[in-house]
């Protein structure tokens, strides 16, 4: 190897590790906050606000019921909300499930349009031809139920001041398959670690798919106007650009249904992955103007996020520099090894001691979920290969998860209690 070409490498290795250093330190040292209780703020006023409840539902009828039967028995005022169910090209009794729930149903047909942010933009088209005005907006997954006092906290948020808030994002099935249980484990990460860790410390949480809550002028009379496959994260990070700091609320609670099988993940992953990568391609300039414009750490915060993807590209460029190195006669053969370890220990065996050290805080019991724990390295290491897919042969149309198990609010609460 030539001299030049060493030092090129070398100094490509070096930069590498300093970005792929600095992103993780960045992250820990945000998540230390989330050690802390979730601040309370003052009330700025009292009031009892109207809200719309929204649940956006494709061929949902095993599951929409409940969700729509766990809103109709809130602990809120009957006549200060109103159930809204979108059956979004339904081919089945989704739309008489809901009307006989109780919901308010509309109907939408549409050959190419089939995602989730299209059914929302039609609908609020709609609201604003029939003149609907609310105080604010809770937008929910059909496969949802919801715990009795998630509008009085949402209501509560409102009179503090919060325009833009997710709430607790907690799972109904953790301890059926290990599946459902790594991805009862990732959301408890993300409620602990990142969006209570932000929101103690000033800076945004994100929308996450289901159970935020939305202020009505936040959203009227533009309208919802996404366009990827991760409409919540496109939602959330349009919102940041603008200057809309979001909430959190860990005491409003809705429990969410999660796939059973690694095949449902890995197509469900790969959608995410697809939407990750569609944003920022698509928002990445937005981003970064607006974290310079608005020189505030929130901004900084929200374009980081969406360089997730590009560090795992880094990371990935770091193996094969070293692996040159290698076979070049530039690096001995343990120190090659001892930097292969270093990567299988930050993919694989730091996510299942962030997932127990979860676990103990928040108090999670930990034995049904040993299954989960030790197969939750290979949850999110298939991520990896889930993004290289993602990137070089993305799958741009929607799929359906099926989602099928009859689970009550009342169940839930009784699991709670054993």
């Amino acid at each position: 190897m030539s001299d030049a070409l060493r030092n090129t490498l070398g100094l490509v290795q070096q930069v590498i590790i300093t970005i792929i250093t600095l992103f993780w330190l960045y992250q820990v040292v945000i998540s230390i906050a989330s050690l802390f209780k979730m601040k309370e703020k003052p009330l700025l006023y009292k009031k009892k606000h109207k809200f719309m409840l929204i649940i956006p539902a494709h061929n949902e009828m095993a599951v929409v019921g409940n969700l729509v039967h766990s809103l109709r028995n809130l602990d809120y005022d009957n006549d200060k909300y109103d159930i809204y169910v979108i059956a979004d090209n339904c081919t089945d009794d989704t739309a008489k499930v809901a009307k006989e729930a109780g919901a308010l149903v509309y109907e939408r047909f549409h050959e190419t349009k089939k995602t989730k942010g299209y059914a929302l933009n039609w609908f609020f088209k709609k609201m604003e031809e029939e003149g609907k005005v609310y105080d604010a907006l809770v937008i929910f997954d059909a496969d949802n139920v919801v715990d009795k006092n998630f509008l009085n906290v949402m209501n509560k948020k409102l009179c503090q001041g919060e325009r833009l808030v997710q709430g607790y994002r907690d799972i109904k099935n953790p301890t059926d398959t290990w599946v459902s249980g790594g991805y009862a484990l990732f959301y408890w990460m993300m409620n602990k670690l990142y969006h209570l860790a932000r929101y103690n410390i000033g800076l945004s949480p994100l929308v996450n798919g289901t159970a935020f809550m939305v202020e009505w002028s936040v959203l009227m009379p533009h309208g919802w106007n996404t366009s990827t496959l991760t409409e919540d994260i496109e939602f959330s990070l349009t919102n940041i650009a603008k200057g809309v700091k979001l909430g959190w609320a860990e005491d409003a609670i809705v429990y969410d249904e999660q796939p059973l099988t690694f095949k449902q993940s890995w197509t469900q992953r790969e959608r995410w992955t697809v939407g990750h990568l569609q944003i920022l391609q698509k928002y990445s300039k937005d981003l970064f103007t607006s974290a310079i414009k608005r020189k505030t750490v929130m901004n900084l915060d929200a374009f980081l996020y969406i360089l997730g993807i590009p560090q795992l590209i880094l990371t990935l460029l770091l193996v094969v520099v070293n692996t040159i190195f290698y076979l070049v006669g530039e690096m001995p053969l343990e120190v090659l090894l001892q930097n292969y370890l270093m990567y299988i220990v930050t993919t694989f065996l730091l996510p299942m001691l962030s997932a127990l050290f979860v676990l103990v805080i928040e108090k999670k019991p930990i034995r049904p979920m040993t299954k989960a724990i030790l197969m939750f390295p290979i949850f999110m290491g298939s991520w990896i290969l889930i993004n290289i897919k993602a990137i070089f042969k993305p799958n741009t149309k929607w799929e359906k998860i099926v989602h099928s198990q009859n689970i009550t609010i009342d169940d839930v609460d009784s699991k709670k209690k054993i």
